[in-house]
């Protein structure tokens, strides 16, 4: 356990949805996590219970909209109505993996913008700040007319590879025009070039590979993406890269759905290790021994210090290796 934190006015708690990361954020904060139970009526509503006094509180509540999502979604929203009822003097969401968020904009007539939505209905219940992690779309940030700090995998993901030293001989490599930017800041980290695969999407959760724009043999391509959801992208993406002459593909994502033929996907494909974080909770039977998890329990953690104390996030948007460089 980290040093006490010595504000009683601050108070974390966890839903649900990922309470072994919940256990890590409250450890790098130095707190205990407050108590609360949550638990169903028999037809399934859920009924939550804060088992503290939270009146004037800083109160941090912790949950992913992972699978079940709505489930996670819908305990968010009560308790955030519990602790507004119960005078919490501030409520922030951290919100590790927000869902919804591929539904970001009117791609087709008559299509809902459901993150949107969300956003609305978090706002709406009470919530006074959001700390998110890697957005799908950085857009989502202005859904909300409350303040929100957005924190990047990015950093954590580039110092596994560089503790590893996989940065030797590297291309950093999107898997579509979309995550350019996210694969450039990966880029920067590691100090290597980057490349695009260029892809058609014929229908949702369908992808199609076409061609790689950029130099990727006799070079080892580590491949980023903000999630990895049914896997048909990035394992589409690694046989195409070694077909193009790249040596060993490693892949990279902050949000590891993998719904659905994920898994098997994965093992299948010539991807060497997919290093994901814990932003979602990983079952048993998906922690095989291609996937690597690398925690944000720290990260978060800290913003939320940051946050608590009115100071800057914007120093934890550099990896380890950068501040070690400046000291």
């Amino acid at each position: 356990m980290s040093e006490q934190y010595f504000d009683p006015k601050l108070k974390i708690f966890a839903l649900n949805s990922n309470k072994p990361l919940a256990e890590k954020i409250a450890e790098a904060v130095g707190v205990k996590l407050g108590k609360t139970s949550v638990d169903r009526f028999s037809d399934g509503e859920i009924r939550i219970n804060i088992e503290e006094s939270i009146r004037g509180d800083q109160v941090y509540i912790i949950q992913s909209t992972s699978a079940p999502v709505n489930d996670n979604l819908m305990e968010l929203l009560i308790m955030i109505d519990a602790l507004r009822r119960a005078s919490a003097k501030t409520i922030n969401v951290v919100i590790p993996y927000y869902g919804y968020a591929r539904q970001d904009r009117k791609a087709r007539s008559r299509e809902p913008i459901t993150a949107k939505l969300v956003a609305n209905m978090l706002e709406t219940a009470g919530a006074t700040r959001i700390l998110a992690l890697d957005l799908h779309a950085a857009q989502i940030q202005g859904f909300f007319d409350i303040p929100l700090d957005h924190l990047m995998g990015a950093p954590l993901l580039a110092d596994y590879f560089l503790n590893h030293h996989l940065d030797e001989d590297a291309v950093v490599v999107s898997p579509d025009h979309g995550g350019v930017t996210r694969a450039r800041k990966l880029a920067e980290f590691l100090k290597a070039p980057i490349a695009i695969i260029d892809k058609r999407r014929p229908r949702a959760n369908v992808a199609e590979v076409m061609n790689i724009i950029g130099d990727v043999k006799g070079k080892r391509a580590i491949m980023i993406d903000d999630m990895i959801d049914t896997a048909g992208t990035i394992t589409l993406g690694a046989q195409a890269l070694m077909d193009a002459g790249a040596t060993e593909v490693y892949a990279s994502c902050t949000h590891p759905v993998l719904s659905g033929p994920a898994i098997e996907r994965i093992e299948k494909s010539p991807i060497k290790k997919l290093i994901v974080t814990d932003s979602i909770a990983l079952p048993a039977e998906k922690q095989i021994d291609k996937i690597v998890q690398v925690s944000v329990g720290q990260l978060m953690g800290q913003a939320i210090k940051f946050i608590h104390e009115n100071k800057p996030v914007s120093p934890l948007f550099k990896n380890r290796f950068h501040n070690e460089e400046q000291h």
